[in-house]
């Protein structure tokens, strides 16, 4: 029985094309925001800056701790890995309304998207990067490999929180990351909260494929097992699978989390505990670009930054630019005005139980 009912999946699945709208927005618009007219090379940004490849990724996650966050009243703190994904981070706290509370030039409009996009890696803008700037950010994420330091520094002596931290495959190559795992044998279920590990294997780092994305299922078990952990596969490529599949793990990995932590504190015994986390593998740049001059950008690493750079240049590329950001089909999540139709809206966490707040 699936956890999810259609009319939930339906309006997850446009929230997520909404996130991701935005996201790709951030990267290459300058004006008409909302595609009220056809792409013309004017509307591209004079200079493409950001990272694609990452958003889609991190925007599920996003997406499913914000389900989680309504149905459970969890107090979860988002940690990105990879901060160079800022076009996603940003997007949903645009969404959740976070960000226009705090600069209300940007707000829930056609006129404060179009400044979320042309402010995104511009001078006397914002940084590529999630920042200082952001809402809900304690983790800049530019220099990789220190998401999980900051996860577990979050948790210790916090026994509610929840960090989720999401960790690339490509920043998992780093030394200060891959020695970051033995964190766990620190935490005390007792008085700390709890991290989280979301390793999202897109396969790909900035330039080639990455080591633990080319491991199995059962190497990559073992691995984190030893580490002290209890490992979760969600894997796919189509996207109503994968959310009710993401929807199935996180439930089962938070009932996990609160059973540890019920015995812990009723019981005294701290020690032989194996925490929960997910290995996620979704393809990097999903949804974007399938291919240019038949040479494949989704699941490969050339989707990391910018695809298709040049699209202001060359109509055929603007072309393909423009056929994926109708794809998600803006006129669906937006209405007139450019603010997020209510019965999307509705599935964001309120106040301080915002990621982003």
């Amino acid at each position: 029985m699936n956890l999810l009912s259609e009319k939930t999946i339906k309006n997850m699945h446009a929230y997520w094309q909404a996130a991701n709208y935005l996201a790709a927005g951030q990267i290459y618009l300058q004006d008409n925001p909302l595609l009220k007219e056809p792409l013309k090379p004017e509307h591209i940004k004079p200079r493409l800056l950001g990272h694609w490849g990452t958003s889609p990724g991190l925007n599920l996650i996003y997406l499913h701790l914000n389900r989680l966050i309504k149905d459970t009243g969890a107090d979860i703190l988002y940690i990105c890995g990879p901060g160079h994904g800022a076009p996603a981070i940003l997007a949903h706290t645009y969404l959740e309304g976070t960000y226009s509370e705090i600069y209300p030039a940007v707000d829930e409009s056609e006129a404060g998207m179009k400044t979320l996009f042309r402010q995104f890696s511009t001078p006397r803008g914002i940084p590529s990067h999630v920042s200082a700037n952001t809402p809900g950010s304690i983790h800049e994420g530019g220099e990789l490999g220190y998401s999980m330091s900051h996860a577990f520094g979050a948790v210790f002596d916090n026994p509610d929180l929840i960090a989720a931290c999401v960790i690339g495959d490509g920043e998992a190559e780093t030394g200060p990351l891959a020695g970051s795992w033995t964190s766990v044998a620190f935490l005390n279920p007792i008085r700390d909260g709890a991290v989280l590990p979301i390793l999202h294997l897109n396969g790909y780092k900035i330039s080639g494929p990455t080591v633990l994305a080319r491991m199995t299922d059962e190497s990559l078990t073992q691995l984190f097992t030893g580490h002290g952990y209890e490992v979760f596969f969600v894997e796919g490529d189509v996207p109503m699978d994968v959310h009710q599949l993401m929807a199935e793990k996180l439930d089962l990995v938070y009932s996990k989390i609160k059973k540890i932590q019920q015995d812990a504190r009723e019981s005294g015994v701290i020690h032989g505990i194996f925490w929960p986390m997910i290995i996620l593998r979704t393809p990097k740049g999903w949804t974007g670009p399938k291919e240019w001059d038949g040479v494949p950008i989704e699941g490969t690493f050339r989707a990391h930054q910018v695809p298709l750079m040049g699209a202001k240049e060359d109509p055929a590329k603007l072309k393909v630019v423009e056929d994926w950001m109708r794809s998600y089909h803006p006129e669906l999540l937006f209405d007139e005005k450019g603010k997020l139709i209510p019965e999307l809206a509705a599935l964001a966490p309120q106040g301080d139980k915002r990621m982003s707040a």
